[in-house]
């Protein structure tokens, strides 16, 4: 390979690993028109059909590649998952085998092979073998522990699904996956309440801002918060309604009007359970989920109800037991007109925590 064409084909895998596929592609199709016998540009080109998924070209590119050399091992790692995404689980495997073969110090080839026993369920502990392997041979590889992460699921090695994401992180803090798999951990664990998911998200996201995973994970939290706020609307529909005691039986409501003080007593309680249950909690929120819980309110129309009616049924409340009334019809309509939609929509929008 001539210097030229060794600059063209590295400049190619600069651009791949920051994801400018198709300006790598170009690169490398100018290189192979130059010298179409170029067996690293044609591995390289098949890497950059695997990355956006364009598996049938990745088994054109490696077997360009292999036409010139059986024996390029980074053309059978990838020609690999190429024949794996594509159903051909028979030749993925022999293709790793050969790679195996050929570099068994090379903890990609392990990686490669780990994959394709994976198509055999049978196999299953084969392929975390494998993956074991990798790891022994690239102990500060985040491939070889992603390799194990998927082999131990496989498996169901919960301890080493841990392993492969706890060293992936302590190698690379901002690893996508592994920060997104650590993410969704800590929040399904029993006991965890909407805000302190939206903090573990938005706490990942602060890592790896581009991903959707973790973006989704932050918006479901948020919106579990905001549905929370309906209940302290209910709650003070609730105590504004049993100050006058709306709905009277044998005779025992107190009289109408209600004196002020007893009126400013349970505005003053509509107040602190708001406080306590809204104010002071998203006021402590790191900024990252306050910005979350803007953001979606402008994005999401379940969001925006959510929050008209916390705020309705509040204002509601707040009528009950502002005005001092004389009779009970007019608060009993208030009264439902603020309970009775918040109560129909509780359940109706839980499918979009999900």
């Amino acid at each position: 390979m001539t210097t030229a064409g060794q600059d063209l084909t590295e400049q190619a895998s600069a651009l791949l690993s920051l994801d400018r596929v198709d300006e790598a592609k170009a690169l490398l199709a100018k290189r192979l028109a130059q010298d179409p016998e170029d067996v690293q540009a044609w591995a390289k080109l098949a890497r950059c059909h695997l990355r956006v998924k364009e598996y049938d070209k990745v088994i054109e590119a490696t077997g360009a590649a292999l036409a010139i050399d059986p024996e390029y091992v980074d053309a059978l790692i990838v020609r690999t998952y190429g024949m794996r995404r594509t159903t051909r689980p028979d030749e993925s495997l022999a293709a790793a085998q050969e790679a195996v073969r050929l570099a068994p110090h090379m903890w990609q080839s392990y990686v490669a092979l780990s994959e394709a026993l994976g198509a055999w369920q049978p196999r299953w502990p084969e392929a975390l073998q494998a993956a074991q392997d990798a790891v022994r041979l690239g102990p500060e590889e985040t491939g070889a522990y992603y390799a194990l992460w998927k082999a131990a699921l496989l498996n169901g090695r919960s301890d080493l699904v841990e392993l492969g994401v706890r060293e992936t992180l302590r190698i690379d803090p901002t690893d996508a996956w592994a920060l997104r798999e650590h993410a969704d951990r800590q929040a399904a664990a029993p006991g965890v309440k909407p805000k302190q998911r939206a903090e573990v998200y938005a706490s990942a996201l602060a890592a790896d801002p581009g991903s959707a995973g973790l973006r989704l994970g932050l918006d479901r939290a948020v919106f579990q918060m905001l549905r929370g706020t309906r209940w302290l609307a209910v709650l003070s529909l609730l105590m504004a309604g049993a100050a006058i005691n709306l709905f009277p039986s044998d005779g025992d409501a107190p009289d109408l009007p209600l004196p002020l003080g007893r009126r400013l007593y349970v505005l003053a309680l509509i107040g602190v359970v708001w406080a306590f249950g809204a104010w002071r909690r998203y006021r402590k929120l790191r900024a990252g989920v306050q910005l979350s819980v803007r953001s979606l309110v402008r994005r999401m129309f379940w969001a925006r109800l959510v929050l008209v009616q916390a705020v309705l049924g509040t204002l509601c409340a707040v009528a009950i037991a502002a005005v001092p009334w004389t009779d009970r019809g007019v608060p009993q309509v208030i009264f439902w007109v603020g309970l009775a939609p918040t109560l129909l929509t509780i359940w109706f929008d839980r499918p979009r925590t999900r």
